[in-house]
């Protein structure tokens, strides 16, 4: 399948704690539908995952370190998550200004469990629909966005698009919306 034939999708990590199934599944995902995904972080080195938050898994390259990445190289930003993952990036200014420069740029972002308090950070998420791990709840009502606890929910809202999962048991939800939004 070749849906995402010549489409380079942007993976936005920490270089630690990222929730390994939310990078690995929607990354393949990118793959099997001929999309070319591609790791950035803020460091160059590796990007060290995690499996429920708290035991160590598998290290993956950066590609593409933070400070040399724009918006206008990619046609999605995917965020996943994990917790570690997520409270480290979101403190990121330029992690931050990326956000920022995909919404202005009207990209589909997808972001899963823990990862859109980015987009809180970032003042994006105001008057979007949105789910995510259950204790971001109240972060996202009060950043002014609309919490539900479903699957996976597809914001089209605003002229830009926002996918959000719960958790690793929606990542089928999570990687057929992504890639549907793409599509």
């Amino acid at each position: 399948m070749a849906k995402l034939s010549g489409k380079t999708v942007a993976f936005l990590t920490s270089n630690a704690g990222v929730e390994q199934p939310e990078l690995t599944e929607p990354w393949q995902a990118v793959l099997d539908a001929g999309g070319s995904p591609v790791l950035i972080a803020p460091e160059t080195g590796d990007v060290q995952a995690v499996v429920g938050d708290l035991n160590p898994a598998s290290t993956f390259p950066v590609d593409r370190p933070l400070s040399g990445v724009v918006a206008d190289e990619f046609a999605a930003l995917v965020l996943p998550g994990g917790t570690v993952n997520a409270d480290t990036l979101r403190t990121n200014v330029q992690a931050q200004n990326l956000v920022r420069a995909f919404v202005e740029q009207r990209k589909p972002i997808a972001a899963i469990c823990h990862a859109p308090w980015t987009l809180i950070e970032a003042d994006v998420i105001a008057h979007k629909t949105t789910t995510s791990y259950p204790s971001l709840a109240t972060d996202l009502r009060n950043a002014r966005a609309t919490w539900v606890d479903e699957e996976v929910v597809v914001d089209d809202s605003q002229d830009w698009t926002l996918i959000t999962s719960r958790d690793p048991d929606d990542l089928p939800a999570f990687t057929k919306a992504l890639v549907d939004a793409l599509s």
